[in-house]
């Protein structure tokens, strides 16, 4: 299938470029267009049996109603996004053709795909799912299938807590009196780490993060929790009592890591 053309919308940049020289090192023909420049939908889907793409959370779906319709059943829709129900849903309401969700788990820094997790939605299939499970193991990554329900809740734990937890982070610290260059002489080198995801999440690609946390309609129950969780961690620090907060430790870590028996 080397002959085939494949167009990635959003391919001038982040994910959507790594993508388009991954596929171009493998012989592909790809066609990468941006908000400024390459093709346009329709002469995309005019051309190009594969359409990726791979555009901020916030305009993906607005994309997929604009290419969608253009493309034959014999084609394929996919995208790279970092959540899946809302873009698969609008992908298969939008489109004849066939329809698969992709996330890679890593970001356009990384070389290669070698050992890294790349979750796949396939939603309707009947031609390319083995086409692209092919394409992405021959890199070396690492494939995991699932529904975009599921993807989506525990991408909730994955990324949504775990950024909203950094910029917790970011935003009390940005709220002390102390300047993170008064900090420099006394950092820790588990600090220095933190503080680096802070400034990541914080300067390269705020928008990213944020439409991570605030499209993921999961992300509401487990703020419930992190509430929770917050008002009985400030009880046991306020009223100095390490002997009880040492204990909720203990019993979530046997949550977490529970024997085997």
């Amino acid at each position: 299938m080397k002959d085939i053309q494949i167009g990635i919308i959003g391919g001038t940049r982040g994910m959507g470029k790594w993508f388009a020289y991954y596929l171009q090192q493998q012989g592909y023909r790809v066609h990468a267009s941006g908000s400024k420049a390459g093709m346009t939908a329709a002469e995309m889907a005019a051309c190009c049996q594969v359409v990726v793409i791979s555009v901020p959370i916030g305009i993906t779906t607005k994309i997929v109603a604009t290419v969608g319709p253009l493309l034959t059943k014999d084609c394929l829709l996919m995208d790279l996004t970092s959540l899946k129900v809302e873009p698969v849903k609008a992908m298969l309401d939008c489109s004849a053709a066939e329809v698969i969700g992709c996330h890679p788990l890593f970001g356009p820094q990384v070389a290669s795909p070698e050992g890294q997790h790349v979750v796949l939605c396939p939603a309707r299939t009947r031609q390319w799912l083995p086409w692209l499970r092919e394409v992405l193991t021959k890199g070396g990554a690492l494939l995991v299938e699932t529904t975009p329900e599921k993807h989506d809740e525990l991408m909730a734990a994955v990324q949504g807590l775990n950024h909203f937890n950094t910029i917790m982070m970011g935003m009390a610290l940005s709220k002390t009196w102390v300047p993170l260059s008064q900090l420099a002489p006394f950092t820790t080198p588990f600090f220095d780490i933190k503080s680096q995801m802070v400034k990541k999440i914080f300067t390269e690609n705020p928008r990213l993060y944020a439409e991570i946390i605030c499209h993921n309609p999961q992300m509401e129950k487990l703020l419930a929790v992190y509430e929770e969780v917050l008002k009985e961690l400030k009880s046991s620090v306020v009223g100095g009592d390490a002997a009880g907060l040492a204990e909720t430790l203990q019993e979530a870590a046997a949550r977490l890591w529970p024997e085997k028996g």
